[in-house]
């Protein structure tokens, strides 16, 4: 990695953890009537204190009082340590209380309080779930917003850390920083391997994919839908579906993709992706799915729903996406006069999305690897995980959600390794394309993307890694997210145009080849492609495919047999 990679991805995984920490708190309604004085530090018998006054005094002052100073000098705390210390306490962040209130209403929010209640104690032991909600949610009220300093302010009661639990954490965040970094590693190497192997091309006398197609795109067009099979009670599911086609044909059979939107995204944000497909001759269809949707994450903030996603949607989303393709099939011949192939169908899916897209193409659902992850402590550090344990409260039984006119599917960060397992994503029997980024705190990179790939059984296989992606452009994300990446001080993101492009490019070619049978666009699924578009970017990006899934596993082995990641 051509730039500080390692120090990048400890500094996003501590916004994770404050992002985490921040969701997984609920808010008490009414103030207390006293705070608290001291934070005890319990290691077996031996307790040690220090007064929350003393704290706020050095946040505020910078002084040195009380037996802060002793603490100090007995563990050897630096100057510059002790300034980022300060930092940290007096840091403040805009985080809409309201959101964390109502965040920590949710399922994954309840489990997290739970998890970080059980390192941080109310004084005497016991989980500090609700002092944590009730603290920070008030913190979030004060005029400068949410701090450390102002959380401790607000606690209810004196509080006590759990240090053999908390180094435990500890532990376990520098295990995640160390193997996102060389996982990262590892996957650069493995792709310049695939590409000293591969037959050489000038890539500067090809036509530039990246660029906008020859075919002119129409505006898009809604089509209102309501599968009457689903949600009968209500009148059937009624969604809507946004389609992009361009303004002329192209030669024999138009291509058609699918794309699945993410979670509290909306068909709207696929655009681009719609419209650079389109450009070059494909028909794209974008369904809503309606209980996973910006909607639902709209009436989840004012109050009308308690949960972010509705958990029917693991089912549900699956089954819009067939009947999307059966609407193409009843309109094709009435509308398009059969040009669709809708035999030979792409699906592109982004995170939840990605979820959707790997299960119509063959994926099945693996309950009891799924209970199996969802019980290991490690597992609060992964929030995709959060999600994936949900779908424990659906009917477990034998899902089919495989659509055979499906025929390649390409997910982006998708959430998949623990609800799918081995068993699950081995069922996949088309050309599979997995992208993934390696500071994505949303479905990071060492749970879901390069711990899965091996598990996929298909000849055609691909591993996509972007230095630098992080699930999502972080300076379209509201609700404090973005305020709160911008107090990492020296944090750099690659730009969204230049993921964009990553992501078109790869995008285009696997369909082209897998969906069109375009074998023009062979080259431009060799690692050596990837690596002449990053030629002059600090931030790369990586392709490894079938002939490096080996070489991952027995790393992944060697690594969990070190370290217990996935234990």
């Amino acid at each position: 990695m051509s730039h500080d990679g390692a120090m990048d991805i400890s500094k996003l995984a501590c916004v994770s953890g404050l992002w985490g920490v921040t969701f997984g708190a609920i808010a008490l309604t009414t103030v207390p009537a006293y705070g608290a004085d001291k934070i005890y530090f319990v290691y077996d018998s031996l307790i040690f204190s220090v007064s929350v006054d003393s704290l706020e005094t050095f946040a505020t002052e910078g002084r040195v009082t009380g037996q802060l100073g002793f603490y100090f000098d007995v563990a050897g705390i630096t100057a510059e340590q002790q300034a980022l210390f300060r930092e940290a306490l007096s840091q403040a962040v805009s985080v809409d209380p309201v959101l964390i209130s109502r965040s920590l209403h949710t399922d994954e929010g309840l489990r997290l309080l739970d998890y970080f209640g059980s390192v941080i104690n109310i004084q005497g032991g016991r989980n500090g779930e609700y002092a944590i909600r009730g603290a920070l949610v008030q913190s979030a009220f004060e005029p400068e917003g949410l701090s450390l300093i102002n959380v401790l302010k607000k606690f209810a009661t004196n509080l006590q850390i759990d240090v053999k639990k908390a180094l435990i954490l500890a532990e376990q965040i520098e295990i995640i920083v160390q193997a996102t970094y060389l996982f990262s590693e590892e996957t650069a190497k493995l792709s310049d391997l695939e590409a000293q192997n591969e037959p050489p091309v000038d890539f500067s006398q090809k036509l530039d994919i990246q660029q906008p197609g020859p075919f002119e795109v129409l505006e898009p067009q809604r089509w209102y839908l309501t599968d009457e099979q689903r949600n009968t009670r209500f009148g059937g599911r009624r969604f809507y579906v946004d389609i992009y086609r361009p303004k002329t044909w192209r030669e024999g059979k138009t291509p058609v993709v699918i794309i699945s939107h993410g979670l509290s995204s909306q068909p709207e944000d696929f655009a681009k992706r719609a419209e650079h497909l389109a450009s070059y001759g494909y028909f794209v269809a974008v369904p809503q799915h309606i209980g996973s949707d910006i909607q639902q994450k709209d009436d989840f903030l004012i109050g009308l729903s308690r949960q972010i996603f509705l958990v029917e949607e693991f089912v549900d989303r699956p089954l819009d996406i067939s009947h999307t393709l059966d609407e193409l099939e009843r309109r094709n011949n009435i509308q398009y006069q059969g040009r669709l192939d809708l035999d030979n169908v792409g699906l592109l899916g982004h995170s939840f999305g990605g979820y959707t897209v790997l299960a119509v193409s063959g994926a099945t659902l693996d309950f009891e690897h799924l209970e199996k992850d969802c019980n290991i402590n490690l597992g609060n550090m992964n929030t995709a995980l959060l999600l994936q344990c949900r779908a424990l409260q659906i009917e477990q039984k034998d899902y089919n959600f495989r659509d055979e006119r499906i025929q390649a599917v390409y997910a982006l960060n998708p959430v998949n390794a623990s609800i799918f397992g081995p068993q699950g994503l081995g069922q996949i029997k088309i050309p599979t394309f997995i992208g993934a980024g390696n500071y994505d705190p949303a479905t990071p990179f060492v749970f879901e993307q390069v711990r899965s790939f091996p598990w996929l059984t298909t000849d055609n296989r691909y591993l996509l890694l972007q230095e630098g992606q992080a699930h999502v452009d972080f300076s379209q994300v509201d609700g404090g997210l973005s305020d709160l990446i911008d107090t990492v001080d020296d944090l750099t993101l690659p730009s969204p145009e230049l993921l964009d492009d990553y992501t078109n490019a790869t995008m285009l070619a696997f369909f082209e080849v897998h969906i069109a049978q375009n074998r023009d666009y062979v080259p431009y699924l060799q690692s050596s492609y990837v690596q002449y578009l990053g030629e002059d970017e600090e931030f790369k990006a990586h392709l490894i495919s079938k002939e490096s899934s080996e070489a991952i596993q027995e790393m992944i082995e060697k690594f969990n047999s070190d370290n217990n990641l996935y234990r």
